[in-house]
């Protein structure tokens, strides 16, 4: 007799916690795009694929509990970068697998996450992460949720960079490269100003 295998439990974070240098330190995430705050969009559609949502903020926070999902903080009040907001839900959840978006890029949407959680799944890669066709998007993953004391290990050897870090797990590549506008993310007000324009 065949027992089905038990589908992953997902959980899925936007991360938000970075200081946003170049929008002057404005925080992205609450920034509205087409009337909506940018980090909506993400959220949008990570609900269509996540079991449990997490928002990752540094600063705003009570802005960020307003969208009705818990908000975690990265351990450190250092702004250690995307790994560090990884490390923290990793800690939180309790689900198999993890999928990852940042809160900047409103065209990424729930089919082309059900394409990086569909790419780790048929592999059992330990992690999937997103190619445009040029080269990699790290902050867009899919990833099994027992490498905890991998990244803890990581962050510990005072590393950062996610692309080092994924080099040392069975990554999978997604290639996304019939429509790399989906990794068009906002990082200045130009951009933003240039974005809202294209639509008008």
């Amino acid at each position: 007799m065949n027992i089905p295998s038990k589908k992953p439990t997902i959980a899925g974070v936007v991360l938000a916690g970075g200081r946003a240098m170049r929008m002057d330190n404005q925080d992205k995430g609450l920034i509205l795009f087409k009337n909506r705050p940018l980090i909506s969009y993400a959220l949008e559609a990570l609900s269509f694929v996540s079991q449990q949502t997490f928002i990752n903020a540094n600063r705003n926070l009570i802005n960020y509990e307003a969208f009705g999902h818990p908000v975690i903080s990265d351990q450190t009040d250092s702004y250690d970068g995307p790994l560090a907001g990884i490390l923290t839900t990793l800690i939180y959840t309790d689900t198999d697998v993890l999928i990852v978006m940042p809160c900047d890029t409103p065209f990424f949407k729930a089919k082309h996450l059900q394409k990086l959680l569909a790419a780790r799944a048929e592999k059992d890669a330990d992690i999937a992460v997103a190619f445009d066709g040029e080269k990699l998007q790290p902050l867009f993953l899919a990833l099994k949720t027992s490498l905890t004391k991998n990244l803890q290990c990581y962050l510990a050897s005072d590393q950062r960079k996610v692309a080092e870090w994924l080099k040392t797990l069975n990554s999978v590549y997604v290639d996304y490269s019939d429509e790399p506008s989906i990794f068009i993310n906002i990082n200045t007000s130009d951009e933003l100003a240039a974005l809202e324009a294209q639509d008008k």
